[in-house]
């Protein structure tokens, strides 16, 4: 940690225990007897943190009678990188989104006590970041919190679940017994990667999609980390499964600046080209979920390939255009 950070912790450990030892301190902070030396010093002549050495006490404590005259103390302000502040704010939207006091609003309510004090350090209270930063999530869809439950109590206990699934695509309602793996958050919606027992093999259901979930006895078959990733890391988004294939996508250079900034994969690779256009090259499985991607690019994004890639992207565009025109 920086010392920033440090001096925020050794005013926190001051407040929580009263009087802290030097050598209490030391291993909190994980540092060398001078660094911690100068921290304190610093504390106490430059920031007016009212630090004494207590020899009844046997330790370091913070001046409670300190009176008005004193100067008063104020530690430098904090601020976040935009991955930190994103995940905080996120945090708090998915616990808000997920119970507004329900079942989970005692357990919640504790996390939630302590992402404000992390978004309130320093000078801005959390209700203040909260005012003058947002995260807008779009076509997320609602998760029933029983349902959200069952599932994440059979995912830990490592139990089966009954499921009654209700797949959108085709509008059919089966009903699995699946051994959940892992939850996956992807794009504002919570899935669920797990063994379908009907299927005998590994699928992904949205959870939102389940009209009914039962926590079954029966221990959950265990599919190895490397099995899962195999399956699901190396393909396009949420539809896994099948043949990989590696689209290939080159955009206009009015569009480049931006798509040359954006991950589309965690195995995409980009090139700029000499008129300015961008190559990207990404792996797929199932290329519903990438069309809409390249539509949403309109005409600045050409589908160089593979061809079926190209002819489902002709075939959508071609839809598109008996509807409207």
């Amino acid at each position: 940690m920086d010392r920033t950070e440090r001096f925020y912790k050794i005013e926190k450990l001051l407040r929580q225990r009263k009087v802290a030892s030097f050598a209490e301190l030391q291993s909190e902070l994980e540092v060398s007897r001078s660094t911690l030396k100068r921290d304190l010093d610093y504390l106490r002549t430059r920031l007016n943190v009212p630090i004494e050495w207590s020899r009844q006490a046997g330790g370091y404590r913070l001046v409670e009678s300190a009176g008005l005259s004193d100067p008063a103390h104020e530690l430098p302000g904090l601020w976040f990188s935009s991955t930190e502040i994103h995940a905080l704010l996120t945090m708090q939207h998915l616990l808000a989104g997920l119970d507004s006091g329900g079942l989970l609003t005692p357990h919640v309510a504790p996390l939630m006590d302590r992402l404000n004090a992390l978004l309130g350090s320093a000078n801005n209270d959390a209700q203040e970041v909260r005012r003058r930063v947002h995260i807008i999530a779009l076509a997320n869809r609602p998760v029933r919190l029983g349902h959200f439950q069952t599932v994440g109590s059979a995912l830990l206990q490592r139990k089966r679940l009954a499921l009654t699934y209700a797949a959108r695509g085709t509008g059919e309602s089966t009903e699995r017994e699946v051994s959940p793996q892992r939850l996956v958050h992807y794009r504002g919606n919570w899935y669920l990667d797990a063994w379908c027992h009907l299927r005998r093999g590994l699928r992904n259901f949205a959870v939102d999609a389940l009209t009914d979930a039962h926590l079954l006895d029966t221990p959950a078959k265990e599919v190895s980390d490397a099995k899962l990733d195999a399956l699901f890391g190396p393909s396009y988004g949420i539809f896994s499964g099948g043949t990989i294939r590696w689209a290939r996508l080159r955009f206009t250079p009015e569009r480049a600046r931006w798509v040359a900034q954006e991950q589309w994969h965690p195995k995409q690779q980009g090139a700029r080209q000499a008129d300015g256009s961008y190559l990207l090259r990404l792996p797929y499985t199932d290329h519903r979920e990438l069309i809409m991607d390249i539509l949403k690019h309109g005409a600045h994004c050409e589908v160089l390939g593979p061809p079926s890639l190209r002819q489902a992207v002709a075939e959508e565009v071609g839809k598109m255009a008996e509807k409207y025109f």
